[in-house]
């Protein structure tokens, strides 16, 4: 079931509790990316994700983009350890080390790819004929798809992207489509 929010319309029920999330509900969450950089960026802001509120990482979202250098997989392969200590050091973002070293291992990782790479594989990934959840237990925390997924990506080089971690990637890049049925962004 869905909730109606502030302007009358029906919205999926957890965006509704902040005024962020609805502006990201209704205008970012299951749209579809097809970009290599854009699948970094949130691949990297989903695994920052794991363990906190969302919320947390949307209102850190354009200081990330600001540390990570608008997460350019070139110049955060590059970084070294002043980078590390830098990012360690800024209260803008969540600082944690192995969530750092992810980033800079996974932009490592994409740079191992040809360009296009990292979007077929993420999108070869996109189950057929999947119905609307109707409700948010409709909602699953993984699925075979988000397994397989973190697998390839793992024989790929890239880490700390677990099936749960897949699954929310593929629910906010549009590989999925977790709008419930009566959504308004659906």
């Amino acid at each position: 079931m869905t909730v109606i929010g502030p302007d009358g319309q029906p919205r999926c029920t957890w965006a509704t509790s902040a005024p962020e999330y609805i502006e990201y509900h209704d205008t970012e969450w299951g749209q579809e990316i097809r970009d290599d950089r854009g699948l970094f960026e949130r691949m990297t802001l989903e695994g920052f994700q794991s363990g906190l509120s969302w919320i947390t990482i949307l209102r850190k979202r354009e200081n990330f983009r600001k540390a990570f250098d608008h997460f350019d997989p070139h110049l955060i392969a590059a970084y070294g350890e002043d980078d590390f200590e830098r990012l360690m050091a800024d209260t803008g973002i969540v600082r944690n080390r192995l969530k750092i070293n992810a980033t800079i291992a996974n932009a490592r990782a994409l740079l191992e790819l040809e360009d296009g790479e990292l979007t077929e594989l993420l999108w070869s990934f996109q189950p057929e004929n999947r119905p609307a959840p109707k409700t948010n237990d409709d909602v699953p925390a993984t699925t075979p798809e988000s397994i397989a997924m973190s697998k390839a990506l793992k024989k790929k080089g890239f880490v700390f992207i677990g099936p749960t971690t897949a699954y929310a990637l593929m629910q906010a890049t549009g590989i999925v489509n977790d709008h419930l049925a009566d959504c308004i962004a659906r």
